[in-house]
């Protein structure tokens, strides 16, 4: 991979990440266009999501500080209501990624024809939840937590969108969607976290090159970059597209890349 392919990689990462559109679909069809494939995209896949956690902690620092705050508190109050909320979504993604890691691996590597059809999925869920009006909660029970995570769960396929899927699941539970945004985000960190800790675990056992495969580390240092700065940009604007309820334009699009990807696919 080289440093340009890495630059838009990282940015086609940052910006869907956060983007009702499927961030790891985007990442297959961009690396199938630019002719990257082997091993070495499963490396640069972990490092570009560490950075957009990192984009995730900048902007809701504040969230993230009022968490942690409450949580020294050592009481049962908000923060650690809410604190319990994003370890039970982590659950189900826990379970996929104990038992069925290797399966998840192969079904990346399968092509674009499942990223086709995980798009259509998603617009669907969009557009069902854009139209749909649940009675309003006005918090995210745990049970709430619970289905969200398994949404969250699901979206491992690519092309499903992981924040279309749990902003969309949420909307459909009846909660408010000025506070999904930010569940959403916040949710993904502790999973996404635990990916890069096993991934260091396998450098220091394999050595560097184990790791990194044929990446240069320049490549994966831009790569790097490119996805924490479009990130800080495309969690900040998610976050009021939420709230303005603007998700059925995403919904349009896509059914339309979805659409596109399974026409080709059957052409070739």
């Amino acid at each position: 991979m080289s440093e340009l392919q890495a630059l838009i990689l990282g940015l086609i990462q940052g910006l869907t990440e956060y983007l009702p559109v499927s961030s790891s679909g985007h990442l297959t069809i961009g690396q199938e266009l630019l002719g990257v494939s082997g091993a070495d995209n499963l490396t640069f896949d972990v490092v570009v999501h560490v950075a957009t956690v990192l984009s995730t902690l900048v902007i809701l620092w504040k969230e993230v500080a009022w968490i942690f705050k409450g949580l020294f508190k050592f009481q049962m109050n908000n923060e650690t209501r809410y604190a319990l909320n994003i370890l039970v979504s982590m659950i189900p993604v826990g379970i996929v990624g104990v038992f069925f890691k290797d399966k998840v691996e192969e079904i990346f590597g399968s092509g674009l024809f499942i990223v086709g059809c995980m798009l259509l999925l998603t617009a669907a869920l969009l557009a069902f939840s854009y139209y749909a009006k649940p009675r309003q909660k006005e918090r995210i029970s745990l049970k709430d937590a619970f289905i969200i995570g398994v949404a969250q769960a699901a979206a491992v396929m690519p092309g499903l969108s992981r924040s279309g899927s749990t902003i969309a699941t949420g909307l459909l539970l009846g909660n408010k969607k000025e506070k999904l945004a930010q569940f959403s985000f916040l949710m993904v960190i502790p999973p996404i976290l635990g990916e890069a800790l096993l991934g260091v675990l396998k450098a220091v056992k394999g050595g560097a090159e184990a790791a990194t495969g044929s990446i240069s580390l320049p490549a994966l240092a831009i790569g790097f970059a490119a996805a924490f700065l479009s990130g800080c940009f495309a969690c900040k604007w998610m976050i009021n597209i939420v709230k303005r309820g603007k998700l059925i334009y995403f919904a349009i699009y896509c059914a339309i890349v979805g659409a596109a990807i399974l026409i080709a696919s059957a052409v070739r």
